[in-house]
């Protein structure tokens, strides 16, 4: 089932001659992760934001469980759409606690503190990305990566349908990789659709199930891995020649040395 679609979408920040995106279409089925790749500049993280709702097209249309996403008030966004951004600026001095139970507003009425049952899903978010011990730490003595997982933390607090992951890895050491990678399958699993970009063709062939291939905002190509993370359409992509080698029945993506 396609949850979240994107028809046509055109979109600019410095008007209709420097567009970003270019009639672009896309879909978000449920319970499956779709892996958004593509180099600098080519749209990946606007495309994010518009299917957020934090920006609006100028043409096309943005569908939300079949619905316009405009017709949507924010607080039924939230309920329904999470985002892991890349980097984003706290400027407050929470604890982890306090910033993951951010993730709670969608349920909360206007000046109302968050509960018992808002507190426990916090902690238990923190508890899934592994800070459960650091609750109580303010944000800024946390490191990059546990900042990231604090993010991340925040997101499945809100408890989404549909979360979308800005490059949710570039922070994280390997090993937290590999804990984060366990919660998306997880996510998935349980009938979540998870979008996420990444500059990592390796990553997108051990977990995507669908990828979307992004070039000078507009889609090169879109479909399973088997079909999209070939060598030809990611030369194509990156400007870059691509080798795709097979190591024990698995896809590993390599760029060819000059």
């Amino acid at each position: 089932m396609i949850v979240l679609s994107a028809s046509r979408v055109a979109f600019s920040y410095d008007g209709p001659g420097r567009a970003v995106l270019r009639d672009l279409s896309v879909e978000v089925p449920a319970g499956a992760v779709t892996a958004i790749l593509g180099p600098n500049g080519s749209g990946k993280t606007t495309l994010l934001r518009l299917l957020l709702g934090v920006l609006r097209p100028q043409a096309g249309e943005i569908r939300l469980a079949g619905r316009p996403l405009p017709t949507y008030s924010r607080r039924e966004r939230g309920r329904l759409i999470g985002l892991v951004p890349q980097d984003e600026y706290i400027p407050f001095n929470f604890s982890a606690l306090e910033y993951v139970l951010l993730g709670r507003a969608p349920y909360l009425h206007p000046l109302q503190m968050p509960g018992e049952a808002d507190r426990r899903a916090a902690l238990d978010a923190l508890e899934r990305v592994g800070l459960r011990d650091l609750a109580d730490r303010p944000l800024p003595t946390l490191s990059g990566g546990e900042r990231q997982l604090t993010t991340v933390a925040r997101a499945l607090a809100q408890q989404p349908r549909i979360l979308l992951l800005d490059e949710p890895t570039a922070h994280l050491d390997l090993g937290n990789q590999g804990r984060l990678l366990t919660i998306i399958g997880e996510l998935a699993s349980q009938g979540t659709a998870l979008v996420l970009t990444t500059h990592d063709p390796n990553l997108a062939a051990a977990l995507a199930d669908h990828t979307i291939l992004l070039r000078r905002g507009q889609v090169l190509a879109a479909g399973p891995p088997a079909a999209t993370l070939t060598a030809e359409l990611l030369s194509a992509t990156y400007g870059a020649p691509v080798q795709v080698l097979s190591l024990n029945g698995r896809r590993v993506i390599l760029l060819e040395s000059r």
